[in-house]
């Protein structure tokens, strides 16, 4: 029996081979979206789960009324261990940017941590060659990675050998660890043993509660209770030993675990990389609603070409089958066609895979060998035959022989009017998509566009390193002799992204139980004409006035929130960081962190060496300046290698993850519209042939072309119409949770919704025109020979 069925889906797929292409190919083009997100979302929830005490494993963030943070004191880690009994372990990293060399090989990295002797016993970094136990215990002992062995030592043995770090210190490789696994929120390539900076680091030195620098982990007993209240309860004795050691901060601590971070993290101080259980959820949800539209056309296309099978069903009933062998007989179609479908998208995706993992910037790939993904597969495979076949299944083994082999069968209403939903929920999903792909794309736009404040275009910097610390005035120097340099300022951090600030901030009238964070930048006197800022009241630093060291610059917000105004600021007195001055300028405000924070009060005090060199190049000599400045850095820091950025390509950086969804999101957009126009292109061009005679009889009667697209064109046109009502409440309330993520954002107006409902008509109308403009201009001889 199950060998007929076989057979008779078979043939049926070769008899209608225009028909069985539409399904075969829409149903692959579905699973080729399932799948890649699939992959994508396994990836995204995998992150630090290899390590073998990920269950136990946490970080230690910090919460005020105004911030959260991924770091804590230098004390906290080692403190709970002796406190606490929950807590088995815990080390600290401190992440640090530093040139290391061997021989003439020098390179400036910028993934270098520093961490305590535990650090392999929390985490399951694999440690290729040396002992996990004593590997970070000498102080001048270095771990690095594969593909830095490699780097500096070629294919010579890197155990035991020589790294020198900022040209000044020796470290003896200790041992060599296998690469990073990208699934890891930890990205390094060079880890050293925290003991080394314990003599000159500050907050080590003197062990400072108040100081939050270091990111703290901590590993849990085996027996120790993680239930969100457990943990909670946790968390508050962590805030009560706190307070025993440091009372000056309102301050809560929280035990983040470790396999969260990647996807639960938006954190001051955070470590760059992580992404969004946002965008899991959206593209989780964008890869049903793909492949249901998908198996929507092979709904649409099995119910439309229902009248074909009725006698087949009608025999089949009258010499003994019954409505349960039918009902078989038509999943197991659905079923072979869905299991072509998976052979055809496999390949697909892993002929595709290169170039979504560029886009998505991931390593992505297909193990045939896993069995786990094999079966999972399949399952797709199985689920959508079933889904895709469950109602012409239904629909086709309930038809009454009688009817169907009298000729008298009718189609009814219900069938028509559930055929339509499902064209209508195509478009409804297509719609959403295209007006997801809109806001996304101007969001971005938006961003890159603001006016942040000041002007981002032509400053490029370069880090002071090695001897330029103690050779800036030289340097400042030979920069103002340059009309290439000339225009240039120092600060102490860009106003890109700004993660230093303190609650060390005193003013009249303050409330003493208010603590506001104050973030804060140490700059010279050239900064605010530099950078085109726009000094709304007061004046800028000066290098001729010395009590300008204990003056400042706060921009609007910060008088705001000391409630103070333009026209009476200047002159008042403020005490920052136990430094008391006054008040003698108010900037405008501007955007020094990312459009996702609202601009936060700032101080500026005066430092004329700090160290990062910023330099507003002449439009049209930007190479020219980075070639003198390099001549200049060559000259006066010899030993270290020239290196410099653009400060608007750091700025485009800050929003990568949202470009690189948007860029996916886009694609999928794509492939979903295409997929819904290639069921309504085989839809019509059923309908098409099914009213083949009425088509030929109005042509002879007179019927113009227009008067035959139009009426086989209508009905698709009012489904849309449909669809777009449907749609746009739908798509206005998705992007709007979307844009909640970002303080300043575009708004939602009629014309990106309009477009995207035109789009979605057009195509839809060039899908269903071709095959209408075809049987209109097709002799009617042709169409009424039979009659």
């Amino acid at each position: 029996m199950w060998y007929s069925y076989f057979k008779i889906a078979w043939r049926n797929l070769f008899r209608q081979k225009a028909f069985s292409f539409i399904n075969v190919f829409g149903l692959a083009m579905g699973m080729v979206c399932s799948i890649l997100i699939m992959l994508w979302v396994q990836d995204e929830l995998s992150y630090d789960r290899f390590h073998a005490n990920a269950d136990n494993l946490y970080r230690i963030t910090t919460s005020t009324p105004d911030i959260k943070a991924a770091v804590s004191a230098a004390p906290m880690g080692a403190a709970l261990v002796a406190q606490i009994p929950e807590v088995k372990n815990a080390a600290r990293l401190w992440h640090s940017t530093n040139l290391f060399g061997v021989g003439e090989r020098k390179f400036e990295e910028k993934q270098v941590f520093f961490a305590d002797a535990t650090f392999l016993e929390l985490f399951s970094f694999s440690l290729l060659k040396g002992d996990p136990k004593t590997a970070l215990h000498r102080p001048d002992g270095i771990l690095i990675t594969e593909a830095m062995a490699e780097k500096y030592f070629g294919k010579a043995e890197a155990l035991g050998q020589i790294i020198r770090k900022d040209n000044q210190d020796n470290f003896v490789v200790t041992g060599i660890l296998a690469n990073v696994p990208a699934n890891s929120h930890l990205q390094f390539d060079f880890i050293l043993p925290i003991s080394f900076i314990a003599q000159t680091n500050q907050d080590l030195k003197e062990n400072r509660w108040g100081n939050f620098n270091f990111y703290t982990y901590v590993q849990l007993h085996e027996n120790a209770v993680t239930s969100p209240a457990a943990l909670q309860k946790l968390s508050q004795r962590v805030n009560q030993f706190f307070k025993k050691n440091y009372d000056k901060l309102k301050i809560d601590f929280q035990l983040q675990p470790v396999t969260s971070i990647h996807l639960h993290s938006n954190l001051l101080r955070d470590l760059p990389g992580n992404g969004s259980i946002q965008y899991v959820r959206v593209f989780s949800v964008v890869a049903f609603f793909i492949l249901a539209v998908a198996c929507i056309n092979f709904m649409n296309l099995a119910t439309a070409r229902s009248a074909r099978r009725a006698k087949e069903v009608g025999l089949r009933k009258v010499i003994g089958a019954n409505r349960r062998q039918l009902i078989w007989q038509f999943l197991g179609e659905s079923t072979i066609i869905s299991i072509l479908a998976l052979v055809l998208a496999t390949f697909l995706v892993w002929a595709l895979l290169p170039a979504f993992n560029s886009l998505a910037e991931k390593s992505l790939a297909i193990n045939f060998r896993n069995v786990k993904l094999l079966f999972t597969l399949l399952g797709i495979a199985l689920v959508t035959g079933l889904l895709s076949g469950s109602y012409p299944a239904l629909f086709l083994s309930g038809f009454q022989p009688i009817k169907v082999l009298k000729g008298s069968l009718k189609l009814g209403a219900g069938n028509v009017f559930f055929r339509n939903g499902l064209v209508v929920t195509q478009f409804v999903v297509s719609i959403v998509l295209l007006v997801g792909t809109a806001v996304v794309y101007k969001q971005l736009q938006y961003i890159q566009n603001k006016n942040l404040g000041f002007d981002k275009e032509n400053l490029v910097y370069i880090p002071v390193t090695g001897e330029l610390w103690n050779k800036q005035q030289a340097l400042k120097t030979e920069l103002q002799q340059n009309a290439l340099t000339s225009n240039f300022t120092t600060v102490s951090d860009l106003p890109t992204n700004l993660i230093t600030g303190t609650i060390n901030v005193q003013w009249e009238g303050k409330d003493p139980a208010s603590q506001p964070v104050f973030p804060e930048m140490a700059v010279d006197e050239n900064f605010i004409s530099a950078f085109h800022m726009k000094l709304l009241r007061g004046r800028s630093f000066s290098k001729s006035l010395q009590s300008d060291t204990a003056n400042f610059i706060v921009n609007e917000t910060a008088l705001r929130i000391m409630g103070m105004n333009l026209t009476t600021a200047i002159g008042k007195s403020l005490t920052f960081g136990g430094v008391k001055g006054n008040i003698i300028g108010v900037v405008q405000d501007f955007n020094f962190k990312p459009m996702q924070h609202a601009i936060e009060p700032l101080v500026l005090y005066y430092r004329p060496l700090n160290g990062t060199i910023v330099v507003r190049t002449q439009p049209g000599n930007t190479e020219a300046t980075i070639q003198a400045l390099g001549k200049i850095s060559q000259q006066l820091n010899p030993a270290f290698p020239f290196t410099y950025n653009f400060l608007d390509q750091d700025i485009a950086n800050l929003y990568q993850s949202e470009q690189r969804m948007g860029a996916i999101f886009n694609v999928f957009a794509v492939l979903a519209i295409f997929i819904s126009c290639l069921g309504l292109y085989g839809l019509s061009a059923f309908m098409a042939e099914q009213r083949t005679k009425e088509i030929g009889v109005r042509k002879v009667l007179g019927a113009s072309v227009f008067d035959i697209v139009y009426l086989l064109s209508r009905n698709f046109t009012s489904l849309l119409a449909i669809a777009m009502v449907i749609a746009i409440p739908l798509a206005w309330w998705a992007m709007n949770n979307w844009l909640e993520g970002f303080v300043y954002r575009i708004g939602i107006n009629g014309s990106i919704l309009l477009t995207a409902c035109l789009t979605a008509l057009l195509t839809a109308g060039l899908t269903v025109s071709y095959e209408s403009i075809k049987a209109a201009v097709a002799n009617p001889a042709k169409a009424l020979r039979n009659e």
